[in-house]
């Protein structure tokens, strides 16, 4: 069996952090393959590294000296490796990065190195080989992650090989230079290395132990779901549920590794498990609960739209032309609500509406403004009678309007509009309607 374990900056930022992770590492002969992110927060007040060396680089960039600004991050590594007692420095590989910054390497050159040298050092404890994933991860000219020639890259370095330490977040591009995923990026990584050595889970260690049914700043102690399809997990990520990358689902969903998501402050935490699919009945009738605020729905409505061959294809046509992604669209005969974010309308909505009204030829037009959607997620919704009947009956007794319903043909989900200041007590309300 083989095992590729992530650990997130929260994981890896100070000395008893990486004994913890040596510990659940030794603790499973299985756990091969390990992808460390940056040095994460000590305390509340503290800087991550990754933020500590933008800041550098941006007085490396402008020319200023960045002395004082580098030593701290070297310090924070010289922290680390005394406090492990390892003889190792980090001399060399500091030279070169101020060389680097000197000759403005790039901003995503600078925001790598907190992974790099963060990789060197948990290889040096753990006594596994180290990998720069700059010469195994690769990116096309155009910026896209190549993942066919990844795969090759790792598989072939990886085959054979009994331990190793990748660090995640960063690859290269075809002329060398450095390329790094979006922010939280190493979760990513994780996903291709399990992806490259087929690996039988993917473990993603955190300060969480597995995903939340719904946001703990809005309810307080959330219980932990404990098993999770990919697509629950999709439609939630959608609405902002923040606990793995989104871009990490699709290497190992298509190779059918399931990921483990844990906590490495409490390992014996069984976690969040997230499958492609599965028997095991869930806790509740519903999954997850996730939401954002900020949405605009615009109603067109227009006698016998339905007999219009291409009425929705030239309303959608009106937001394509002006650069305007849509969220939602439901539709009745004779009406049409397309949902979509405030911010991106209010700049060109004389522009949007004049282009509907001449595209189409509508009855009337009606704006909601200040609408929060809400996500409510779940398999087992699919199985229990009058879910619907619960959540609005629920929303009712709080006093809570209803400004908008889309249901998926699936089954899996129930998007629900409301006011922006209903927001945070329309999620406590349907929590608290399903879990007890």
């Amino acid at each position: 069996m083989i095992k590729v374990v992530k650990f997130g900056g929260s994981s890896l930022a100070n000395a008893d952090q990486f004994r913890k992770v040596k510990d659940i590492i030794k603790s499973d002969a299985d756990r091969r393959f390990v992808v460390p992110s940056a040095p994460g927060k000590r305390f509340s007040a503290d800087t991550k590294v990754t933020d500590m060396l933008y800041a550098c680089y941006n007085l490396a960039e402008s020319d200023s000296d960045f002395d004082d600004a580098l030593k701290a991050i070297s310090d924070r590594y010289s922290e680390i490796i005394n406090g492990l007692g390892l003889n190792l420095t980090l001399a060399a590989e500091f030279d070169q990065i101020r060389k680097d910054f000197a000759a403005h390497a790039g901003v995503e050159y600078a925001a790598s190195r907190g992974e790099y040298l963060n990789g060197i050092v948990l290889a040096a404890y753990l006594g596994f080989e180290f990998l720069d994933s700059a010469e195994y991860v690769f990116f096309r000219e155009d910026g896209t992650f190549d993942a066919d020639k990844t795969n090759e890259a790792l598989s072939s370095k990886l085959r054979g090989m009994k331990n190793a330490v990748i660090p995640g977040f960063y690859g290269s591009l075809p002329d060398g230079r450095v390329k790094t995923f979006s922010r939280g990026g190493s979760d990513i990584t994780g996903s291709i290395v399990a992806r490259a050595v087929q690996a039988n889970l993917y473990e993603n260690w955190t300060d969480v132990s597995g995903c939340l049914v719904t946001d703990p700043r809005i309810v307080d102690s959330p219980k932990v779901i404990d098993v999770i399809t990919y697509r629950e997990l999709r439609e939630l990520a959608y609405m902002g549920f923040n606990v793995l990358h989104e871009d990490a689902i699709f290497p190992v969903r298509t190779a059918g590794i399931p990921i483990n998501i844990k906590n490495t402050n409490a390992p014996k935490d069984p976690g969040t498990l997230i499958v492609e699919s599965t028997s095991r009945k869930p806790a509740f009738t519903i999954t997850g609960v996730a939401g954002k605020k900020g949405f605009t729905a615009i109603n067109i409505e227009k006698d016998m739209m339905n007999a219009e061959i291409g009425f929705g294809r030239r309303i959608l046509q009106a937001f394509e032309d002006n650069g305007i992604n849509f969220e939602h669209m439901p539709s009745g005969i004779d009406t049409m609500t397309v949902v979509v974010h405030q911010s991106e309308f209010e700049q060109k909505e004389q522009t949007v509406l004049a282009e509907i009204r001449k595209l189409t030829n509508p009855d009337s037009i009606d704006i909601s403004t200040d609408i929060a959607l809400i996500a409510v997620v779940g398999r087992g919704m699919r199985s229990n009678r009058g879910v619907a009947a619960k959540i609005f009956g629920a929303l009712d007794r709080a006093s809570i309007n209803v400004r908008m319903i889309d249901q998926g043909s699936s089954e899996l989900n129930i998007i629900i509009g409301v006011s922006n200041n209903d927001f945070e007590d329309a999620i406590n309300v349907i929590y608290h309607a399903f879990v007890q």
